[in-house]
């Protein structure tokens, strides 16, 4: 049964490491008993760099325990819940299949698929492993960024109900290879669909993909 493993939360603190802002909030850890999810987050966590972290879109991350078990073996070190800094470890769903707008209900929160995570030089510098962030590029288990569109306390171990999945068929991770694969076509089809992300006109604009066709 697909579920949620753990949640985890954590504050930002000072970083010598973490970029220009030298904070981050990264350093997650599992909470011991129910969470509040609100629209924005969590209770008890925070985002350091608000301009490329938090907000409505980026409001929940989810990683699946399933994809850090294959980091932990490939990097030889054990992987704890929440290391990449993720709100909701999941068990029994495969996070690269979600669909951009694919709802969830765990407990009585309501979720969206909105975003990929796309690794940053604070997160290279968290992992402290060579060229981490092409690796994690390259190999697509991004994880998952999720809307709140109900709010709600949660648990570790309450289930995941996929509640609406689009006739679309663009997942999160495809369209996130699409950018860096220069895909127009896909990329296009993204920014068609209907209450997508604002920022998937910066990933097309990356991609020299123009808002609105050639």
């Amino acid at each position: 049964m697909p579920h949620v493993s753990s949640i985890s939360t954590g504050p930002a603190v000072p970083a010598a490491w973490a970029g220009r802002l030298k904070r981050t909030a990264i350093d997650k850890r599992p909470a011991a008993g129910p969470v509040t999810v609100r629209r924005l987050g969590l209770d008890g966590d925070e985002q350091a760099d608000r301009a490329n972290h938090g907000g409505a879109d980026k409001a929940v991350y989810a990683y699946a325990r399933e994809d850090l078990d294959l980091w932990q073996e490939r990097l030889g070190r054990p992987l704890a819940d929440g290391v990449f800094g993720e709100n909701l470890t999941t068990r029994g769903i495969d996070l690269t299949a979600v669909l951009i707008g694919e709802r969830w209900r765990v407990g009585p929160v309501r979720l969206e698929a909105a975003l990929p995570r796309t690794p940053c030089g604070v997160f290279r510098s968290w992992m402290e492993e060579t060229g981490w962030v092409k690796r994690f590029t390259q190999e697509g288990r991004t994880g998952v960024y999720l809307r709140v569109l109900a709010e709600g306390s949660i648990s570790a171990g309450d289930e995941i109900a996929v509640e609406h999945r689009p006739d679309h068929g663009i997942a999160v991770t495809d369209a996130f290879r699409a950018r860096y694969e220069r895909d127009g076509a896909l990329l296009r089809r993204v920014l068609d669909l209907p209450g997508r992300s604002a920022v998937w006109e910066e990933a097309a604009a990356d991609a020299g993909v123009h808002v609105g066709g050639d």
